[in-house]
């Protein structure tokens, strides 16, 4: 595993909100205002409009003015933004045409996005299996990092999303370890306290205070050794299965959000690990935002 000897922080500069105008949408709006009132960053909000159908006699596409699906979709997009969420913050709506995640991966890419905010509705089981998930399909697309607030997750009030704990599971994949610069870096924004956990498969009970004690000690490099000056690490060894264990922990430490690392999309519309991955299963079901950043 490896050893991190300083941090790096993380900047936000342009953050991405997609949007179908759902109550899921409605509720990631508040936490993006926060990210960006924290971080000085500029607001896009992203709607992405079914692609025209394919007629057999090609006809000229109507003008944008001529077009009431996109008229329709303009009004909706200016409604959503001047909610009041967003009355103090530097924002621009854009409305494109096309597959989903096609439009979403175009403007991460023109736009220079550097975080993706968006709601889910949380499907689980065979009907997330079968209809699939558009949170997951940009967190498992997305070229930068993804904040998905679940249909678990408090509503933000305030305005002020303030992280007291942080939670980063790890199995000490390089794909985990993708996503701990960000937990790092929000800790110490926050100076907040930064668990991170990793779970193994059960171990005889005579054998488990010794097993959990050398396997916490081998956390202990993944935090800068000057990490108590800016943040509270806190090491976890837990023992079961892993997606049922970060919600409990969770839960438990009342946890502000979650930190993981999550793999591409194997090109067939599912995970590599499909068809019951663990970071679907905590975005779904989780009541904090969880943060996934992309191997």
């Amino acid at each position: 595993m490896q050893t991190v000897k300083n941090n790096t922080r993380i900047a936000l500069n342009n953050v991405l909100v997609t949007t179908d105008f759902s109550e899921a949408s409605k509720a990631s709006l508040p936490y993006a205002a926060a990210l960006a009132q924290q971080f000085d960053a500029k607001i896009l909000l992203g709607h992405a409009m079914a692609p025209e159908p394919l007629l057999s006699v090609p006809l000229a596409p109507l003008p944008v003015e001529d077009d009431p699906a996109w008229e329709e979709a303009r009004w909706n997009l200016l409604k959503f933004a001047r909610c009041g969420v967003l009355d103090n913050a530097h924002y621009e709506t854009v409305i494109e045409r096309g597959d989903f995640g096609a439009v979403i991966s175009d403007l991460i890419r023109t736009r220079h996005i550097d975080l993706v905010v968006t709601g889910s509705r949380g499907r689980k089981g065979l009907r997330r299996l079968v209809l699939g998930s558009k949170a997951e399909k940009i967190y498992r697309q997305a070229t930068c990092p993804v904040l998905t607030i679940g249909p678990n997750v408090r509503p933000l009030e305030g305005g002020d999303w303030k992280l007291r704990r942080i939670l980063f599971p790890t199995d000490g994949s390089e794909t985990s370890l993708k996503a701990l610069p960000y937990a790092l870096s929000f800790a110490e924004e926050n100076e907040a306290t930064l668990i991170i956990v990793q779970f193994f498969p059960l171990v005889f009970p005579e054998h488990r205070e010794i097993e959990e004690a050398s396997r916490r000690e081998a956390l202990r490099p993944l935090v800068p050794s000057d990490a108590e000056e800016w943040c509270k690490p806190e090491f976890v060894v837990r023992f079961g299965f892993p997606a049922e264990g970060i919600l409990r922990l969770a839960a438990e430490r009342d946890v502000d959000l979650i930190v993981m690392g999550v793999r591409k999309s194997s090109g067939a519309g599912l995970p590599d690990h499909s068809p019951w991955p663990v970071a679907s299963q905590v975005v779904a079901e989780a009541q904090c935002p969880v943060l996934t950043v992309r191997d």
